[in-house]
């Protein structure tokens, strides 16, 4: 994990991230301009979300993550007295994010994603990042478990060959590698056969031109 900006870690990261944001930066800019969301598409924070990165896309802070969001629900967890907890589970591409912030210890549905594709092989980890509203969240634990799955042998193969993380039905854009520039020889070459093409087909369109110019005079005659 590298620090960034995206809640402490690195904007671009590879693989799933699970936000707690407990500050609305879209909703606080549309109400400097004087509009309001409609009640269909408004968030009420502190607010979970969930993104998948294949390292292409950036978390889009002023919009709150909304354009790469999987999906999201409200958790009201400021100024509680007792412990609030959050599961993620993924068991067979499948995601799923359940909390119990009301102090009964049940499980609440938060998001709920099918088609998760996580390569094996990497790492969990925690960050944070304060902006102009400072808050203190205590991370308490952060308990592990390997579930028991059975596969059938082509479920074992497809779970396998999983290299980067991605979303079934939701096209993630390709990483792109930059080309690696040109050497001195290398643009020689390219510019000696350039010329060489150009000479070449300037000679054959002067004898087309000559044999067609003859070929109009014998008809003349």
């Amino acid at each position: 994990m590298q620090p960034g900006p995206v809640f402490g870690n690195m904007d671009k990261f590879v693989g799933l991230g699970v936000f707690v944001d407990t500050y609305p930066n879209e909703e606080k800019q549309q109400e400097a301009q004087k509009r309001r969301y409609s009640p269909g598409v408004q968030r009420v924070f502190p607010y979970i979300s969930a993104m998948v990165n294949n390292g292409s896309l950036s978390y889009d802070h002023e919009r709150d993550g909304r354009p790469t969001e999987l999906g999201g629900c409200t958790a009201i967890v400021r100024n509680l007295h007792y412990d609030t907890f959050l599961v993620i589970r993924y068991v067979k591409r499948h995601l799923t994010i359940m909390m119990d912030i009301d102090g009964k210890h049940e499980w609440r549905d938060c998001i709920e994603v099918p088609g998760v594709r996580l390569p094996r092989g990497y790492y969990f980890g925690t960050s944070s990042i304060t902006g102009d509203l400072s808050d203190n969240h205590d991370v308490i634990s952060l308990k592990l478990f390997e579930l028991t799955v059975e596969r059938t042998p082509e479920e074992e193969k497809l779970h396998r060959d999983v290299f980067l993380p991605s979303v079934d039905n939701m096209k993630l854009p390709e990483m792109t590698v930059p080309l690696p520039p040109l050497s001195g020889l290398a643009l020689f070459l390219i510019v000696f056969f350039s010329l060489v093409f150009s000479v070449f087909a300037i000679v054959i369109g002067i004898i087309l031109y000559n044999k067609w110019q003859e070929q109009s005079r014998k008809r003349f005659y």
